[in-house]
């Protein structure tokens, strides 16, 4: 066998030149390279450069395995870096290499992306392909990132397998990071690829509209004071290279006038989108009674058309401050120190107003939403502490607590998943049919190198489908939660998580304390005709 396999690379090397590429991997995700040239009337076979050992296909229990055009590594680790060959054997018996050069980077905490992996840069009018994605059957975009910063606003249309940018700008520029998720066999692996987008706009005019000031406006002067005049006009996308924004007095320009207190200054500047603005500022040093009968016009020019707004001035009128406006200011005053404090209220005791509000009004939901579940619980399932916190507070307390004092229905791995069912099927059917989710955060669900399936499920729906709210309750002194997978700590940032009391009591906490008051604020409003029949 081994001879034969250095036959046919001798063969290759006789027939064909060899082409080379390197591709950069991730440590910990799942990764894939394709031979190039590939059809059905083809045959690839995948070999280990310097051993010529043949990489069979898929395997139980093997990190890499070939299948067709594609070699997989399910997941990468860093003793994969080395280089593979893939053979193309065509129907006249002739032969093609080409060399994959495969550097698995190592997971550095704090750092979205090495430097190494970058794949071309995307230029162009704001649509940005998430790279390599299609080599992945039935893949999963969870987050876009900016500069490894959550992509976020309205400007940003995430489609399938791209974003696009609304009207991009140099501020778009940046690495623009994919996370997608890829399910192989019920095994959940996450694949990350960044590349540079780089915007391409030319400058464009367009026609010129004049912000300030509004044709026709009129200006209260007091004679002797100094005045400032402000035109400021859009004139474009980009710097443009015919841009005028100047005044006229009576239909002359400033700076044909002779008068000394007359002066312009001006300056340019491009807003967010890159529109392109002048702002000239006319400068009086002192009014006098010839001002009050001339006109004064901004004039605004660029390639495409020009145009004019139009102010007069006239004098101040002199008032005084009689007793309805002291009473107007003090009144405003005593409303908006009401507001402030009804407002900081509101912040203080807003979990107790709610609360409050649904006992006394009781504004249940008459409709059926198809879901039967109040929350889904999530724990971890191999606790092993001799106290026995997390079973007990998970079977007894909030049972107790939320179905037969709060009048919820839960449904919890082990007690509402019968005997004999499809387990992931199971789980799916019962996270998709409840209102919630509550996970619970302990150190060993931290510490937990796989999450376990419901989980990966549940942050999904929560995600992707934003079709369930999630409740995190911190079971214990968490600390630092830089060890949590990035879709939590997403959704702590958010929302933060509702802390257990220090001590690792399994006494519970009354109804109406402060923690289980936060847990009722963040569950659904109970259906009337589900509490009548938990009530009965």
């Amino acid at each position: 066998m081994m001879g034969h396999v250095h036959l046919i690379f001798l063969s290759a090397f006789l027939l064909v030149s060899v082409t080379s590429e390197t591709f950069d991997a991730m440590e910990g995700e799942a990764f894939t390279i394709k031979c190039p040239r590939w059809s059905p009337s083809v045959k690839i076979t995948w070999y280990h450069t310097v051993t010529n050992k043949m990489i069979p296909t898929e395997e139980e229990g093997s990190q890499i395995f070939s299948l067709n055009q594609f070699l997989w590594f399910l997941p990468t680790s860093r003793e994969h870096s080395g280089d593979y060959t893939c053979v193309i054997h065509f129907s006249n018996n002739s032969t093609k290499l080409y060399n994959m050069s495969v550097q698995v980077h190592p997971y550095k905490q704090g750092v979205c992306f090495p430097s190494q992996i970058r794949y071309p840069n995307d230029t162009g009018r704001g649509k940005i392909v998430c790279p390599t994605i299609d080599n992945y059957k039935n893949a999963t975009i969870i987050q876009w990132y900016k500069n490894c910063k959550p992509l976020q606003g309205e400007r940003y249309f995430m489609a399938e397998n791209y974003v696009y940018i609304s009207n991009p700008g140099k501020e778009d520029d940046g690495y623009y990071t994919c996370r997608f998720t890829y399910i192989h066999k019920g095994n959940v692996f996450n694949v990350s690829a960044t590349r540079i987008f780089i915007s391409k706009v030319k400058h464009s005019p367009i026609r010129p509209q004049i912000l300030v000031p509004k044709d026709k406006d009129v200006i209260e002067v007091e004679l002797g004071a100094p005045l400032s005049l402000k035109c400021q006009a859009r004139l474009g996308i980009k710097k443009q290279p015919l841009a005028v924004v100047t005044w006229d007095v009576d239909n002359i320009s400033v700076k044909s006038l002779e008068f000394s207190r007359f002066h312009e200054k001006t300056r340019s500047f491009e807003g967010r989108h890159q529109e392109y603005y002048k702002e000239t500022t006319l400068h009086i040093s002192e009014i006098k009674n010839e001002d009050l009968q001339a006109n004064f016009t901004c004039v605004v020019v660029n390639e495409m058309c020009n145009t004019r707004a139009t102010v007069t001035l006239k004098l101040k009128a002199q008032c005084e401050v009689g007793i309805p406006n002291v009473l107007l200011i003090v009144g405003s005053l005593v409303l908006l120190i009401a507001i402030a404090v009804s407002v900081i209220l509101y912040r203080c005791f807003r979990v107790d107003i709610v609360l409050l509000y649904r006992e006394i009004f009781q504004p249940y939901s008459v409709k059926d939403d198809g879901k039967i579940y109040d929350a889904y619980v999530i724990y971890p399932k191999t606790h092993t502490n001799e106290d026995g916190f997390v079973e007990h507070f998970v079977y007894q307390v909030m049972p107790d607590i939320l179905e037969n004092k709060c009048g919820y229905k839960l449904c919890i791995y082990g007690r509402d998943i019968y005997p004999g069912e499809d387990t992931a099927s199971a789980i799916e059917k019962r996270i998709q049919r409840s209102r919630r989710l509550i996970i619970l955060l302990t150190h060993q669900l931290i510490n937990c190198k796989e999450p376990a399936y419901d989980q990966h499920i549940a942050l999904y729906n929560a995600l992707i489908q934003n079709d369930t709210k999630v409740i995190l309750l911190e079971m214990e002194k968490i600390g630092s939660y830089e060890k949590l997978q990035e879709s939590l700590r997403f959704i702590i940032r958010q929302q933060g998580t509702i802390k257990w009391k220090e001590q690792r009591a399994v006494h519970p906490q009354p109804s109406n304390s402060k923690f289980w008051k936060h847990v009722r604020y963040h569950m659904p409003l109970i259906l009337k005709s589900s509490y009548s029949t938990n009530a009965g």
